[in-house]
C-alpha cells in the first residue's frame, strides 16, 4: 500500500482550528471593533462600580429594616467589594492624572 501525503495548507488547519492565519481567534476582530476604545471600558468599568455601591446601599437598607432574606454577612461583603472597587477607581483615576501630568510636562 502507497502512502501519498498531500501538502500541507496551513490557512486551512488554522481555519478548521477557529483561528486566523496569524493565530487570532476568527472572531477577534469584530470583538476588538466591538469593545470600544479606552473611554468605553472606563465608562463599563465605572459604571459596575456605581452598581456595586447601589446593590451595597440597598444591602444595608434591608438589613436595617431586619428584612429576615438578607444576612449581616452577605451585607458586609458587598460592603468590602464596593470598597474596594471603588478604591480601584481611585487608583486610575490617580494614575491617568499623572500620566496625563506627565505628557503635558514633555518638551517638544
Amino acid at each position: 500500500m502507497e502512502l501519498k501525503l498531500k501538502p500541507f495548507d496551513f490557512t486551512q488547519a488554522a481555519a478548521r482550528a477557529g483561528l486566523q492565519p496569524n493565530g487570532q481567534p476568527l472572531g477577534a476582530v469584530g470583538k476588538v471593533a466591538e469593545s470600544g476604545s479606552f473611554q468605553t471600558e472606563m465608562t463599563r468599568a465605572l459604571k459596575a462600580v456605581s452598581a456595586q455601591q447601589m446593590e451595597t446601599s440597598r444591602l444595608q437598607r434591608e438589613v436595617q429594616l431586619d428584612n429576615p432574606t438578607v444576612s449581616l454577612e452577605q451585607t458586609m461583603v458587598a460592603m468590602q467589594k464596593s470598597q474596594i472597587g471603588f478604591q480601584s477607581a481611585l487608583t486610575v483615576r490617580g494614575r491617568l492624572v499623572q500620566a496625563y501630568s506627565e505628557i503635558m510636562n514633555m518638551s517638544v
